[in-house]
């Protein structure tokens, strides 16, 4: 029998003729340049696929909330290794993308609420604590400047009490931070790109493709050919699976959250170990996420679960520093596969004729992804 096809007429007309712009990946970034790319070019007839058969495949939809853009140790980790304008130019450009997240969703719809964010230090962080403190006041100038907040940055260890923390000798407040409903910003995101006629499909797996004279032809692992004029990669993570040159790793991010507790007292974002380890209430929940440093090579991986060795130390952080007087149970535990590089700034580029891509969220996909996916489109549409 021949010209046998996996998809109908119908479905080839009206889902993958003449697309002008093929997006893979829709998460944050894919998403928000799909959204980006309607309004440079109302015309184009924009397709977005994604591996997962029913949500992203990745990060945005398993993160931990956290609408986060540096803490103090972080920033004095980064700075060992990067020119301190560098440095702050990347918190800049985590604000800036935090507050056109903000406006492009709205709070409402993001979930969002800036309860503040606090770095948990303990007697073996002494040192660090001292370099702390040194550096609060310069640090706090160059915030300033970016988010125009006055002393963003503040010790806040009469609050361990009100916490119930245990084995915690300071904190420092970051007044700027905040968190979101994860669940809440891709359901409202994917809704706003699809109001703007951009269809977003699920369960389509992109292996490979073939440049011919008019267009590209992007093999499928679902039995068909896509012909677009423009391919634009968001896989972060993933990325290195269609473009093996491209500098990024996975790195596996464990989570749990236990069941609601009574009296919760923890409220807001919290770091620990340079945010190795990163915690949130979830309403009366506590989520709890990290430990990718007790095993670097184990969870530099692309398999999604979970670990004991991970699982096992993060329910001990829980049940010996953070709730040491409630009692919990744990409701559920996930993972995310999240994008790294030898530095943390984002890729967006042009790979080859009608190819790019915008990977390398460094963890940070919350904070810069709308950004990246807005500078994506701009490089593809221009």
């Amino acid at each position: 029998m021949e010209n046998v096809s996996s998809l109908s007429f119908w479905e080839r007309q009206t889902y993958f003729e003449g697309v002008d712009l093929l997006i893979v990946g829709s998460g944050i970034v894919g998403l928000n340049a799909a959204r980006a790319a309607r309004h440079l070019k109302p015309n184009w007839k924009i397709l977005v696929v994604d591996r997962g058969a029913i949500l992203p495949y990745g990060a945005s939809t398993r993160n931990a909330g956290f609408a986060c853009f540096g803490s103090m140790t972080e920033l004095l980790d980064d700075l060992k290794n990067n020119a301190e304008n560098d440095v702050f130019d990347l918190v800049q450009r985590r604000w800036t993308g935090l507050q056109r997240l903000r406006n492009v969703i709205g709070d409402k719809n993001l979930g969002y609420e800036e309860l503040g964010g606090y770095e948990l230090f303990s007697a073996a962080d002494k040192l660090v604590w001292k370099e702390c403190l040194n550096r609060l006041d310069g640090f706090n100038q160059q915030l300033e400047s970016i988010c125009g907040k006055k002393n963003n940055y503040e010790v806040a260890t009469h609050e361990i009490e009100n916490f119930g923390f245990s084995g915690v000798n300071h904190l420092i407040k970051n007044k700027g931070e905040g968190q979101v409903d994860t669940g809440k910003m891709m359901k409202s995101l994917l809704s706003l790109v699809r109001e703007k006629n951009v269809d977003v499909l699920n369960g389509i797996d992109i292996k490979a493709w073939q440049q011919n004279e008019s267009a590209l032809l992007v093999d499928t692992g679902n039995g068909f050919k896509i012909p677009t004029q423009q391919l634009l990669i968001t896989t972060n993570a993933f990325a290195k699976q269609l473009l093996p040159d491209i500098l990024v790793e996975p790195g596996r991010a464990q989570v749990l959250i236990t069941k609601p507790i009574s009296e919760l007292k923890v409220k807001g974002t919290f770091h620990i170990e340079k945010g190795y380890y990163y915690f949130r209430n979830v309403g009366d929940r506590l989520l709890l996420g990290g430990g990718r440093n007790l095993d670097f090579k184990s969870e530099n991986t692309y398999e999604f679960g979970t670990t004991s060795k991970v699982q096992d130390h993060l329910e001990n952080l829980l049940s010996t520093i953070i709730l040491p007087k409630h009692t919990f149970e744990i409701d559920q535990r996930w993972s995310g596969i999240m994008g790294l590089g030898p530095v943390k700034s984002s890729i967006i580029q042009k790979v080859e004729e009608r190819i790019y891509c915008a990977v390398r969220m460094g963890g940070m996909g919350v904070a810069i992804g709308t950004q990246v996916g807005e500078e994506a489109a701009a490089l593809v549409c221009n």
